[in-house]
């Protein structure tokens, strides 16, 4: 269950931790608008269709895990530009 109100941020780094089947898992950070605290997430926390990745320097939408304040999870991509347009 999630922990309390949605909140904005950034993605500020992406860190390989060498999980997941092919052994190239990324992990990401969240810097909190509000706060300005750090959040970490991996790929599964995600909430997209389709191939689940994030780029540094994009805002989102997430909650703070009520299990680990210190984790994102439902982390939604903001501003996504149009695929027509992004994939030319």
């Amino acid at each position: 269950m999630s922990g309390g109100q949605p909140r904005y941020g950034t993605i500020v780094d992406t860190r390989l931790s060498g999980g997941g089947p092919s052994g190239v898992l990324s992990s990401y950070i969240i810097r909190d608008d509000e706060d300005e605290r750090y959040y970490s997430f991996d790929y599964r926390h995600i909430v997209t269709e389709g191939f689940r990745t994030i780029r540094a320097g994009e805002h989102v939408r997430f909650h703070i895990s009520a299990e680990s304040p210190d984790r994102a999870e439902f982390v939604i991509r903001l501003g996504q530009p149009d695929p027509a347009e992004y994939y030319r």
